[in-house]
């Protein structure tokens, strides 16, 4: 099992705070690791920010934004030799614009 943690920095604060792409981007990155998507849950908070989380087969994928910093904080665990969350993780940085990112990587024994 891989859990990666993830700051992305310097993001497109429009995209952040923009429900639909976040949960698209969510629906995408469960696809590029070669996970199966099970359901999606988000809520736009007001005035800003959008937190949202992937249900996977093998775990989840979620998200939190705050555009106002240009930031989001992430995380991707997954199970099974099949998927990569290391793919998601790069989407995720590509599609919001990141400039900067923090990671850390966990793998998390069955036992």
């Amino acid at each position: 099992m891989r859990h990666i943690l993830f700051t992305l920095k310097d993001c497109n604060r429009e995209l952040l705070d923009d429900e639909e792409f976040i949960r698209d981007t969510l629906y995408v990155a469960s696809r590029k690791c070669n996970a199966q998507l099970l359901a999606m849950n988000s809520h736009k908070f007001q005035p800003q920010g959008v937190t949202a989380i992937a249900m996977l087969s093998e775990s989840h994928i979620s998200i939190h934004t705050w555009p106002e910093k240009g930031m989001a904080v992430c995380d991707i665990f997954t199970c099974g030799d099949h998927t990569d969350p290391q793919v998601g993780v790069e989407y995720m940085k590509m599609v919001l614009e990141a400039q900067n990112i923090v990671s850390n990587e966990f793998v998390r024994p069955l036992e």
